[in-house]
This record gives structure tokens, sequence and C-alpha cells, in this order.
């Protein structure tokens, strides 16, 4: 059970390219239920997701390289592309903060994304001083939805 919150950063932190980094790479075979492919550095693997904003179910499958470059060419929509900078949370040991930096078609986008334990954890967490809109209900900000945007 993925359990996240995302959020909108219009403004990064400070040194926040001194942390650890991913490069990615990910595309959508299918976009309800979510089915994509990623490429995370040198590790590939797909993903299943079911519905949902704030907690939903997520599968992932190791590919080789070559299942991973077949599956790229059957993808519909773009290819995200983004660094993946791991931020962790102060005062909590048990959080670490998904910071992407989308290149390509989105480059200016900033998300930061939270995994919860629990929701109860994910809905009393305070946003971080430089998160600027929580967008986890919206789910306008999902890359399942960016894949699609023409």
């Amino acid at each position: 059970m993925e359990i996240e919150r995302k959020f909108l950063v219009m403004t990064p932190p400070e040194n926040y390219e001194s942390f650890p980094c991913h490069e990615i790479e990910q595309a959508y075979l299918c976009t309800e239920p979510v089915i994509r492919v990623r490429k995370e550095d040198d590790t590939c693997y797909l993903t299943y997701k079911s519905k949902g904003l704030l907690a939903r179910e997520e599968y992932n499958l190791p590919l080789t390289k070559e299942a991973y470059t077949h599956l790229l060419t059957k993808a519909d929509g773009n290819i995200l592309t983004k660094k993946r900078y791991l931020i962790p949370v102060p005062g909590r040991e048990d959080l670490t903060v998904e910071f992407d930096v989308f290149e390509g078609k989105f480059a200016g986008l900033i998300l930061a994304e939270i995994e919860f334990t629990c929701e109860e954890d994910a809905r009393e967490f305070p946003p971080l001083s430089w998160f600027d809109r929580d967008v986890t209900w919206s789910g306008e900000y999902q890359n399942s939805r960016l894949s699609k945007m023409p």
C-alpha cells in the first residue's frame, strides 16, 4: 500500500542538490488502471497502481533493461524524466521527501512527495515551510496525468 502526500514546490530549498539523487525515466502503458514502466538509475521495473489519491495499492515487478526498452516503445503519451533528490524530514527520521525536479517537456515543474506508513500520520503531517500547495487531493500532478498532457 502506497500512502503519499504530494506538494507543488515553487522555490527549491537551499542545497537540495547536495542530497542523494536518482535519474528517473518513466512512461505509462495504461492510466486506468495505472501501469507504468520506470528506469531509476540502472534499475528497471513495471508498476501497477490502483485508483486513489492519498492511499492506493502498488506492485513493482523487476524488468530487464531489454524488456524496459521494448515496453517503453509501447507507452502512450509523454515519457517523463526527472531527478529525484532524497531529503530527510527534520525531526522525523522515518520520513524522506522525494524531491522531483522534472526535465524535458516538464522542465520547471518541481514536486515533493512523502510516503507514510499510515493514513492518520499522512493526514496530520504539517507541510514543510518550503512546500507551496498541497496537490494530494486534486490528482492534477499525478505523473500518470502528466503523461497524457498535450
